[in-house]
């Protein structure tokens, strides 16, 4: 698998050297070798790549990639640009306009994002084609945690998205009062009318870090 980059590399390089993520390895790979897999085995890391430890400001948890074709791309929530919009990102990109007044654009590509320091994490990395959770309970949990866990340890602020009940288990590993956290119901249309529309997560998190002299999140997506 691709390797870690950037100062990612010195916190999470142990990892690569423990049984479980041997096991992963193995398995990862041989799906790649055998069956269809997202997103591209080069973009696995992404989320890691595009924004380094030191300039994370933001954390926001997925589940896994999408499993259609030209989809995912190793950050949550985003497409590969000229890709219809997900109906979850389509939700987000709704709490956002009525949030922040934010145009709806033409696409879901949230590099734009990434760049800025929002860590757009899954809790899962890979996916078979068409068979979500597919690659579940095969050790990338233990190795995402990590990364949780190593934001969690950084004293300064950051804001952290929980949305939806997987990711809010991830608050255990959320000891930090230097941090917001911010739990909201997922945004799929299953449950973005409990509580995701109207929780301002958006406006709450530039408020936070400007309050704390960190330029905050243009988080206006340009047409394309």
């Amino acid at each position: 698998m691709q390797i870690l980059q950037k100062d990612w590399l010195e916190v999470l390089g142990n990892e690569f050297d423990k049984d479980y993520y041997k096991h992963l390895e193995t398995f990862v790979n041989k799906e790649y070798n055998t069956k269809t897999v997202y997103p591209p085995r080069e973009d696995i890391y992404n989320a890691l790549n595009y924004t380094s430890l030191k300039h994370v400001k933001v954390l926001l948890v997925g589940q896994d990639p999408y499993f259609n074709e030209n989809q995912a791309h190793g950050l949550s929530f985003s497409v590969l640009p000229h890709q219809k919009i997900p109906k979850s990102l389509v939700n987000i990109y709704k709490e956002l306009q009525d949030d922040m007044g934010m145009d709806i654009p033409n696409n879901g590509y949230l590099k734009k994002w990434a760049d800025q320091g929002v860590l757009l994490i899954n809790t899962v990395l890979t996916v078979r084609a068409k068979e979500p959770n597919s690659h579940s309970s095969k050790g990338w949990e233990i190795f995402t945690d990590e990364i949780i866990k190593t934001v969690n340890e950084q004293n300064r602020p950051i804001v952290i998205f929980l949305w939806g009940k997987p990711a809010q288990k991830k608050r255990e590993f959320l000891t930090n009062p230097e941090h917001l956290i911010l739990e909201a119901p997922h945004p799929s249309p299953l449950s973005a009318y409990r509580g995701f529309f109207g929780c301002k997560c958006f406006s709450k998190c530039n408020e936070f870090l400007a309050t704390h002299g960190i330029e905050p999140i243009d988080w206006q997506i340009e047409n394309i």
